[in-house]
């Protein structure tokens, strides 16, 4: 069912516009596989949005539905195998005898002759496309994924309506998904989705905020001078995704230059975060970008069980403030946040900084 119009643009700074899709409840696996243990309930639940949605309801802010989009977004980004595994593949995977919640159990890997090659049978397919076993999928993920991306659309065609900023409570997260794999909770980029989009409009910046460095997102534009993607998180040496993050990735070809990763220690708190952020803002003002997507994570604060550094509610408020004194339209989009008692207010801590309410 299509949303009511999206609403005219406020002329000076007020309640925040959420574009939310109640599809991401598909989206319910019972179990994921993470660090060799079985954890059921997951950490990536759906109530991560409920209780987000549910505060900034509270705190004034309204509520708009997302529109429907066709494929053309998706397949900007997204390789079509990849898309059809998603679309298609638990069916074929419980066709021929897989479990309930589909997780991979071989994976392809770089160091066999040609990269490998995919393998006809359904039980593989998983390994094809995954990179961890802490994605498992299910019969309503293709679904959920899809809702993401609709609200990622929505929330463009909002900031185009003349929206200063919109906050699109996307769920499952995003930012970990490449074009040809996904992993980390994720399954489509949604972040990079929009951000290709909205760059028909001009240069784009991506900053990520995310405990967890956007190894997606990254590859994504990797060799794409359009998009500037610029990551605030914890050092991979320390955790997820480990084998992207660091500052030597810098972009390459056309795109050199276009990527900046700051990682930092194990435990830096609001200072040393703020002083991160304040850096990634510094250069996406330098570069000129027309408008800011913001891969919003919440894992960054001190109280997230699967997150590293100390982040506080007052210093998500803070990012909030410097975030809209980029005067940019901005584009916030929901990737991680683990400790649910908590991700509600820290939602509504960035967006009453943002607005000085």
């Amino acid at each position: 069912m299509p949303s009511a119009p999206i609403p005219t643009a406020p002329s000076e700074p007020g309640p925040v516009p959420v574009v939310v899709d109640d599809r991401h409840h598909a989206h319910d696996p019972a179990y994921e596989l993470n660090g060799g243990r079985v954890l059921e309930p997951r950490r990536e639940v759906a109530a991560r949005a409920t209780r987000i949605r549910e505060a900034l309801v509270a705190a004034g802010h309204p509520v708009l539905e997302a529109d429907a989009h066709d494929l053309a977004p998706i397949e900007a980004v997204h390789d079509p195998g990849l898309i059809a595994f998603l679309r298609e593949g638990y069916d074929a995977w419980r066709a021929a005898g897989g479990g309930e919640v589909m997780i991979p159990d071989t994976f392809r890997s770089p160091v066999w002759a040609r990269g490998g090659r995919a393998s006809a049978s359904p039980l593989a397919a998983p390994g094809w496309w995954v990179f961890d076993t802490c994605t498992p999928l299910v019969a309503g993920s293709y679904l959920a994924a899809r809702a993401a991306v609709d609200i990622a659309m929505t929330g463009v065609a909002a900031l185009r309506a003349g929206h200063d900023v919109v906050y699109g409570l996307t769920r499952p997260p995003g930012h970990h998904a490449g074009s040809d794999y996904l992993g980390g909770f994720c399954l489509f980029n949604h972040a990079a989705i929009a951000a290709r989009a909205l760059a028909a409009d001009g240069p784009v910046a991506i900053l990520d905020l995310d405990v967890h460095h956007g190894n997606g997102t990254q590859d994504v534009f990797w060799r794409d001078p359009q998009v500037h993607y610029v990551s605030v998180h914890a050092d991979p040496d320390h955790l997820f995704p480990f084998f992207s993050g660091t500052t030597d990735e810098v972009g390459e070809g056309p795109g050199r230059g276009a990527n900046r990763n700051l990682p930092l220690p194990h435990g830096t708190d609001d200072e040393g975060w703020l002083a991160a952020v304040d850096e990634a803002i510094a250069e996406v003002d330098a570069r000129g970008a027309s408008a800011v997507v913001v891969s919003l994570g919440f894992d960054a604060a001190a109280a997230d069980p699967i997150g590293s550094l100390g982040v506080s509610a007052a210093g998500f408020a803070a990012a909030g403030r410097r975030l809209a004194q980029l005067e940019r339209p901005t584009l916030l989009l929901q990737e991680g946040g683990y400790a649910l008692e908590h991700i509600g207010g820290l939602a509504c801590d960035v967006l009453a900084g943002w607005t000085g309410r």
